[in-house]
């Protein structure tokens, strides 16, 4: 499946659009550097309003029999939805389940090879496989919506491209960035700066996301090919800053950004009207 790394237009933001749109970008960024807001964990992607964003696309575009089925699994949690849902493996994580939230690939080679990249199953590329196994499967409803749980949060894992990056810097986590008064990290930025930068509630984002619907190839459901995807977009000329994030960086990859959150949205929607 070949998927632009661009924004649909409707997602594009040009420069002028944004200088305008989040004058004083870089006043934000110092400040949330300077409070720490940018120092992530190394298996944590989007952030919370990343995971929320691409929840809230997906429950827009359910069926209404899939979305009977959810709303059936979520009521064994009174007030629980997809929205709420989509931290819980972050908020539960454990050393057991660590390893399912990234695959690492080595620098140049965006190949997936299982016996490489995913040893005994330990990527998040096998882990949603056996997470949509056990939620298509009829039977255990708690075991169902654990797993539900899980595909929510995976599928935005592995669009957030460091997420699939490079062993060697550990999917940008030791990759150093200095800004004035303090450090943070590339995989920090794309967590949450890129999108703290937009200044906009989660709910903003998504309408303006939802404006012309992302339509992708129809084929079947691949995790392996997405975190190819992802890998592509990390090997790209420029993703790696000068050890500085610039207004230009944050106008060049914010069209990038959104458009994974909305093809995060769309796939998971996708997988989750297998359901009806």
């Amino acid at each position: 499946m070949n998927i632009n790394t661009t924004a649909p237009s409707i997602l594009r933001i040009s420069g002028k659009a944004l200088v305008k749109k989040i004058q004083g970008v870089k006043l934000l960024l110092v400040s949330l550097l300077a409070s720490g807001a940018l120092i992530s964990e190394p298996v944590m992607a989007w952030g919370s309003d990343g995971h929320k964003i691409v929840a809230m696309l997906a429950e827009a575009q359910v069926s209404p029999t899939a979305r009977k089925e959810i709303d059936r699994l979520l009521a064994q949690e009174p007030g629980a939805t997809l929205t709420s849902i989509s931290t819980w493996a972050d908020e539960h994580r454990n050393p057991a389940t660590a390893a399912w939230h990234y695959v690492n690939f080595p620098r140049g080679d965006c190949n997936y090879r299982p016996e490489r990249d995913c040893l005994d199953g330990k990527c998040v590329i096998a882990a949603i496989d056996r997470q949509i196994e056990v939620l298509r499967t009829p039977g255990d409803d708690e075991k169902r919506l654990t797993a539900l749980k899980y595909v929510v949060h995976f599928i935005g894992d592995i669009h957030q491209p460091l997420h699939a990056g490079f062993s060697d810097d550990r999917g940008g986590n030791s990759f150093q960035l200095q800004s004035f008064m303090r450090g943070s990290n590339l995989h920090a930025v794309w967590d949450t700066g890129l999108i703290k930068s937009l200044q906009q509630e989660n709910e903003q984002i998504v309408k303006s996301l939802l404006v012309r619907p992302l339509t992708l190839q129809k084929t079947a459901f691949n995790a392996a090919s997405i975190a190819m995807e992802s890998c592509r977009i990390v090997s790209q000329a420029g993703f790696y800053p000068d050890r500085l994030v610039t207004l230009e960086y944050v106008d060049r990859y914010i069209p990038v950004m959104a458009y994974r959150l909305a093809a995060a949205g769309y796939r998971l929607a996708q997988i989750l009207n297998e359901l009806g």
